[in-house]
């Protein structure tokens, strides 16, 4: 089967056609999908209400809902959790949403990685992000909550001739931002371009608020301005990320999130919000995404937008892109490099 071929029934000009409306019209053409609560990491930074038990949508509704968000023109999905590597029927999920049509990159702490999964991702259009904070396993402990570094780099060593983009994320914190710096060179050592962001705590409901976490805003200024003037990461998107975490550093005013706009977040029950950090507003188990989007709250959304950078990077990227343009074209040039080379 070509995974690659979408089942939905219009011709090519129509799903493009209504995709680029989103945009011209400023609805969204990204979602964010917590796959799975269920998580084996014990993250000081994560305020998800990881494994609870909570009830998490089946394949088979899946790929009804998500047909229907094909359908109203969303294009590109976000696949993380928790830790989606812990539902067993992930490949045969993210094979059924690749046949709908989406684009997708996963996100995953890299702890599951196995050889038989990897080849299955490889014939699909999945791009990997794999979150890696330090190289030093007692440090990644403290940070991550279990001593799990051994299985992260074996992950990691698997997805080397990975045919796709493929992205190291490091949040930086007081615990690990004296090696921040070896993280990128790792990453660009092995083909990943790192993603570099800094820890946020009381955003709204995101970010929880750890001790031993916590920096002096100075401290984590010297980080980022360290990474942009060494140009560790390469230019694009993921620059405009570093220069993104600095302003609000540096208590800047920043340009638009694209929260409940251009991306959409939603929960392992199919609970839909503007993003992570804020409240749900229904469910697409009983209401259409259209349903749902008129009951979002604008004012909030521009409130939380106008105070933070957050880490949730997906909920800036469209908007980012769009407005610069060159940048992502350049994004788009690494991930074909990364493919062909």
């Amino acid at each position: 089967m070509n995974f690659h071929a979408p089942i939905y029934s219009d011709p090519p000009a129509s799903r493009q056609q209504s995709a680029l409306l989103n945009l011209v019209q400023g609805k969204p053409v990204l979602a964010i999908f917590e796959f799975t609560l269920m998580c084996n990491s014990a993250c000081g930074y994560c305020d998800l209400p990881l494994n609870q038990k909570r009830y998490e949508l089946s394949r088979a509704e899946i790929k009804r809902i998500f047909t229907g968000l094909f359908r109203s023109g969303i294009r590109h999905l976000f696949i993380q959790g928790g830790e989606p590597l812990l539902r067993k029927d992930l490949p045969d999920v993210l094979e059924d949403l690749a046949a709908i049509g989406f684009a997708m990159t996963l996100v995953t702490n890299g702890t599951r990685l196995t050889a038989e999964l990897v080849a299955r991702l490889a014939r699909l259009p999945v791009s990997i992000s794999v979150s890696l904070d330090t190289l030093n396993r007692e440090r990644y402990r403290r940070i991550r909550g279990r001593d799990q570094l051994p299985q992260v780099l074996a992950g990691l060593e698997l997805l080397a001739d990975y045919p796709q983009a493929k992205h190291l994320t490091c949040i930086v914190t007081e615990q690990n931002r004296t090696d921040v710096r070896e993280v990128t060179k790792f990453a660009r050592m092995r083909g990943f371009t790192p993603i570099i962001g800094a820890y946020h705590w009381d955003v709204l409901a995101y970010g929880k608020a750890e001790a031993e976490l916590m920096y002096e805003r100075e401290t984590a200024i010297a980080v980022f301005n360290d990474l942009v003037n060494s140009n560790t990461v390469p230019r694009g998107y993921f620059r405009e990320f570093l220069n993104d975490n600095l302003r609000w550093l540096k208590g800047k005013k920043l340009r638009p999130c694209d929260a409940g706009k251009y991306s959409i977040a939603i929960d392992a029950s199919g609970n839909l919000s503007a993003c992570l950090a804020m409240p749900h507003v229904g469910n697409l188990r009983q209401q259409s995404l259209a349903e749902i989007l008129a009951q979002l709250d604008r004012t909030a959304i521009k409130q939380c937008s106008d105070q933070s950078s957050c880490n949730i990077l997906c909920s800036r990227v469209v908007g980012s892109q769009l407005r610069n343009p060159l940048a992502g074209l350049t994004r788009k040039a690494i991930g074909l490099a990364q493919r062909f080379a």
